[in-house]
């Protein structure tokens, strides 16, 4: 991002408050999980087996250089934006943290080209089918999320999806089961996000923390409170742009402090397992629906808004 272009941050503390600076000398030194695996495009059985292992792994080198630009420029005008609507850097996912798919009236940016060329990314299909044992799988939302500069706080750790408790409380949530023998985390995994990277994660920019093989597990997530160093530290990075970090949404994992000069951004597509569904608000008009490929049409099968209905999309704060 230009700097003319550049998001307002630094909202919180000024970048040279002692705080701050302490922090950034401390992330230099240690943050990053050490020895992170990172698999090549051709490699998908190795990276079928670190994300049933860990609950993620990381691809380079998914798109090329003029993907991952177009990209990036997208991403940069949706946040331009969504950060319009929010001089007080308050967020939607805390303070100068916001949701792509929550900032969007449709809960989704599908209906932008940036993330419907995603959809066509072959090796993310090749990935996507061998992780779900079938190519039946299907589009959930376009969506992402991006952290402004001077994001200083780290994000409480949790998961992206839970057993149904009511349509209240877990709206977007399918299983449950009556007895309570069986969890969400018992079941193979049933909904795996595919974050793109518009640029390189580093130790500063606010990467993801991921802790390993925590996708099945029952123990309850600590909070910020009580969670051991290590776990804050557990971070992917460094990784170049271009590449991609999937997950299974149940594994925990958090934001981090953002102390470089520029926004992170990572757009995702959630795909839901053959399987697997849960009530879906549509994504992109009938229109650009038919213009998709073959391919995309299949993945996008339940985010289409029917042919009589116009699809109202913009930037909000929180999503209807």
């Amino acid at each position: 991002m230009s700097d003319s272009a550049q998001p307002q941050g630094w909202a919180t503390k000024p970048k040279d408050d002692p705080s701050v600076q302490a922090l950034r000398a401390h992330l230099l030194e240690n943050n990053g999980i050490k020895g992170l695996n990172i698999v090549g495009p051709k490699d998908i059985q190795e990276a079928v087996a670190l994300f049933r292992r860990d609950g993620f792994v990381v691809v380079a080198d998914v798109l090329d250089s003029e993907q991952t630009e177009f990209l990036a420029s997208g991403c940069d005008q949706v946040v331009s934006e969504i950060v319009a609507l929010d001089t007080d850097n308050k967020g939607n996912r805390g303070t100068h943290r916001y949701s792509f798919g929550g900032s969007s009236l449709t809960r989704s940016q599908l209906h932008r080209p940036e993330w419907q060329m995603l959809l066509d990314v072959p090796v993310v299909h090749q990935l996507v089918s061998a992780i779900f044992g079938s190519p039946e799988y299907s589009l959930r939302a376009a969506s992402g999320d991006f952290c402004l500069p001077g994001a200083i706080h780290y994000q409480p750790l949790h998961s992206d999806i839970r057993d149904y408790v009511d349509a209240e409380q877990s709206p977007f949530s399918a299983f449950i089961d009556p007895t309570k023998a069986m969890t969400i985390r018992d079941l193979p995994c049933p909904y795996v996000c595919v974050n793109f990277l518009p640029q390189a994660l580093t130790q500063l920019n606010g990467p993801t923390r991921q802790i390993p093989g925590t996708q099945n597990s029952r123990q309850p997530i600590p909070s910020l409170a009580d969670e051991p160093e290590w776990m804050r530290l557990s971070t992917v990075c460094p990784v170049p742009a271009g590449g991609i970090m999937v997950r299974d949404v149940r594994a925990w994992h958090g934001g981090t402090p953002n102390l470089s000069d520029t926004t992170r951004s990572i757009p995702n597509l959630e795909f839901y397992a053959p399987w697997f569904h849960e009530p879906i608000v549509p994504g992109i008009s009938y229109r650009d629906y038919k213009n998709l490929s073959e391919h995309a049409q299949k993945l996008t099968r339940f985010c289409v808004a029917d042919s009589s209905e116009e699809l109202i999309t913009g930037a909000t704060l929180r999503a209807p």
